[in-house]
């Protein structure tokens, strides 16, 4: 297990220019922090070493809790409920989901277990921007404010989300039965009636055995708000390009931390791998079809990270209701609720009876 993180690392979190002092932050799709008064840029380090994984039973049991941790500044947002850390160099103090202010005298200190491994962000927020404004465009009765609100990129914030991931070794006796299907003709009716139909019926048979595998990666949301939840349109993100966590990727971005607690997160998982302890059966069984009468799922060697996966986020608050926009960081794909123009609607509808009236008026007078 890790030893706890010092205080000095904590400080580490502020990054600034050794050439001018300002600020740097994570140039997106690479290794990179940058300067953006004087372009001095800086590459982020890799640990050549595997993502940490840690054990799960100490952590549930609060053993060790306060090993790979670390304290982080946080602002909590009293109107949506979202819990913020917000680097020295963000400029924004505004909450990344609901944009109503953030009191930096309400700032306090927490411990997290530190993230064992993050997504840098792939898209600037230009790009991000640009994608949001380009599916606005495209909304049929959308507001015109609504796309008036698109032409300043500071309504698009980057927010990293996040995660618990939960690997285990995964055993699971069964007992159940295989079902085949067959086909059978029979006549029914008489007469002019008389028909022949063909029917599908099922023969059984008893079935039993033993799955196992590893379960790699059960990803678990690890926060929640009212009414901002990451759509699942958009929570698909290749993990593959996981990095190992270094600080640095955070500068200049909105960092959410995990209010869904550790024990809670497994939980979900667990029903996940019992879910995946079903497939695994029904494909050891075969046939058509199959019952599972008993099983028993067993985990061992179970370990979890704590990971963040990036997310641009648009709002917009229009005839008193807020909106939210979500833009994948890594692979730019959107989705969101959008408000709907009254009076465009009115007015089309209101331009279509017009016509069918002009039309109908026409037919009639060349009758």
């Amino acid at each position: 297990m890790d030893s706890p993180t010092t205080p000095s690392q904590s400080s580490e979190r502020k990054k600034s220019c050794v050439n001018c002092g300002a600020a740097l932050t994570y140039e997106p799709g690479t290794d990179l922090i940058t300067c953006d008064y004087c372009g001095h840029n800086e590459t982020i380090e890799q640990d050549q070493n595997a993502f940490d994984e840690l054990e799960l039973n100490k952590y549930l049991k609060e053993v060790g809790a306060q090993s790979h941790s670390m304290e982080i500044s946080m602002l909590h947002c009293k109107n949506c409920g979202a819990n913020q850390h917000i680097e020295e160099n963000y400029k924004s103090l505004h909450c990344v989901y609901c944009t109503m202010p953030l009191i930096i005298e309400d700032q306090y200190h927490e411990q997290w277990i530190v993230p064992g491994a993050v997504v840098p962000f792939k898209l600037d927020q230009k790009k991000a921007h640009q994608i949001f404004k380009n599916w606005v465009d495209g909304l049929w009765w959308a507001p015109n404010n609504l796309q008036r609100a698109t032409i300043s990129p500071e309504f698009t914030k980057g927010l990293y989300v996040p995660y618990w991931t939960f690997d285990a070794q995964l055993r699971s006796p069964y007992r159940g039965e295989r079902g085949d299907y067959y086909y059978v003709t029979r006549t029914t009716g008489s007469g002019k009636n008389k028909r022949t139909v063909r029917e599908r019926r099922t023969s059984w048979k008893p079935a039993s055995g033993e799955v196992n595998g590893f379960v790699d990666d059960t990803l678990v949301k690890a926060s929640k708000q009212r009414g901002n939840q990451i759509p699942k349109q958009i929570s698909n993100w290749n993990l593959k390009e996981l990095k190992s966590f270094n600080t640095k990727y955070l500068a200049g971005y909105v960092t959410e931390k995990y209010t869904i607690p550790l024990k809670d997160g497994h939980l979900e998982a667990t029903q996940e791998a019992e879910q995946i302890a079903r497939n695994w059966i029904r494909r050891d069984i075969g046939g058509d079809t199959q019952r599972i009468h008993a099983m028993e799922m067993h985990l061992s060697e179970e370990t979890f990270k704590h990971i963040l996966l990036p997310v641009y986020i648009s709002s917009y608050n229009y005839d008193g209701k807020k909106y939210n926009f979500f833009v994948n960081g890594q692979s730019g794909k959107i989705h969101g609720k959008r408000p709907y123009s009254f009076w465009k609607i009115f007015l089309a509808i209101l331009a279509g009876i017009l016509i069918l009236a002009v039309i109908v008026f026409l037919f009639n007078k060349y009758q």
